[in-house]
């Protein structure tokens, strides 16, 4: 988990104007991504070509120089930089010799038509010459590449479960913050994709089981960054609009809890079982069958999308695969568990009296 990215939601709430999200006040499920669509929907469309300008105050970094996903190195030193302007493509011939306009869900997928084309929650400035390679293929995860970027982003065929064609997976560093796009265009575009296509990855705007399985994931494990606060209270001022799944990470879960398309049994094994609950000072998880070598990451975050984790959550001992947690200092409320194995997220819900 990338515990130099996180940053907690509460400290931006004032960003939020009052009032935004209560109308998903209480709502799940498919009732919740349409009441999302409606806080969202209906936003000022720039024009294509204003993305240059805006990207000078929605993707800049501290020093003012381009902040690109596919170069960047979180906390390390990126092998080159781009400067706003003066390294706009125009042409490249490798990496390093422009910036351009990336659709993180490519234009293709939508057939390039408004206001998608130009809506800057889904379009960053990325190397130019990474982009291309990028293509249109849909994000996945490689083991083995055919080709790595310079910040170590590869290209290669997929190794998540339900997919095995050509894939671009970013750094782990911004995994969530493609996650978090790929929920915003599935909800901002929710019963509007009459014209999209169907792809490897979506089935028009919505993401296909396995896709969606693998950003929850990545949601999970690369959680909300200052960058991404920022950028998204910057673009409300552009837009008049903002990506939900950055301000309240936990309505991912609350819509998407297991994938599309699987029955009631096959759901259940999505479910993680925490016991007793409501909890008072302690409880117990029943880790799932499948998590090997008790390789996971857990996470608890709160009803209004912090995660707390840091704070609050003390990992006890695990008997067989029962594990416990200690919860004394946790205040009374209602909080979202995610539990993140290699290749899959269990979700459970707790409430603490």
């Amino acid at each position: 988990m990338l515990f130099g990215l996180l940053y907690f939601i509460t400290g931006t709430i004032g960003q939020i104007p009052p009032g935004y999200y209560d109308p998903a006040i209480g709502k799940t499920g498919t009732e919740l991504q349409a009441a999302l669509h409606n806080i969202i929907k209906n936003h000022t469309v720039k024009s294509y070509d204003y993305i240059w300008t805006g990207f000078h105050t929605t993707d800049d970094k501290p020093d003012g120089t381009v902040w690109d996903m596919y170069s960047d190195i979180p906390g390390g030193t990126p092998p080159y930089v781009f400067h706003f302007g003066s390294d706009q493509c125009g042409n490249y011939n490798g990496e390093g010799d422009c910036y351009n306009r990336e659709h993180s869900w490519p234009k293709s997928w939508f057939n390039e038509q408004p206001p998608m084309i130009s809506d800057m929650l889904h379009i960053y400035p990325t190397d130019g010459f990474v982009n291309g390679k990028r293509n249109n293929y849909p994000y996945g995860t490689v083991s083995t590449a055919s080709w790595t970027s310079e910040n170590g982003s590869k290209l290669g065929t997929c190794s998540w479960p339900g997919y095995t064609g050509v894939v671009f997976e970013p750094i782990d560093g911004y995994k969530g913050d493609f996650a978090r796009t790929y929920f915003y265009m599935s909800t901002r575009y929710y019963t509007e994709d009459a014209g999209w296509k169907v792809t490897e990855m979506t089935n028009k705007s919505q993401l296909k089981p396995w896709a969606l399985q693998m950003m929850l994931s990545w949601a999970s494990e690369d959680p909300v960054s200052t960058k991404e606060t920022d950028r998204n209270n910057t673009l409300y001022g552009i837009q008049n609009n903002r990506n939900p799944f950055i301000d309240h990470p936990e309505y991912a879960n609350l819509i998407w809890g297991y994938p599309v398309g699987v029955d009631e049994t096959t759901a259940q094994d999505h479910t993680v079982t925490v016991y007793p609950n409501p909890v008072w000072d302690q409880c117990q998880v029943d880790l799932p069958a499948d998590i090997k070598d008790k390789n996971y990451q857990l996470m608890l975050i709160s009803a209004t999308g912090t995660n707390i984790s840091q704070k609050y959550l003390q990992i006890g001992k695990t008997n067989g695969n029962t594990l416990t947690l200690n919860l004394q200092s946790l205040p009374k409320g209602i909080y979202f568990l995610t539990l993140t194995g290699d290749v899959r997220s269990w979700h459970g819900k707790l409430v603490k009296e």
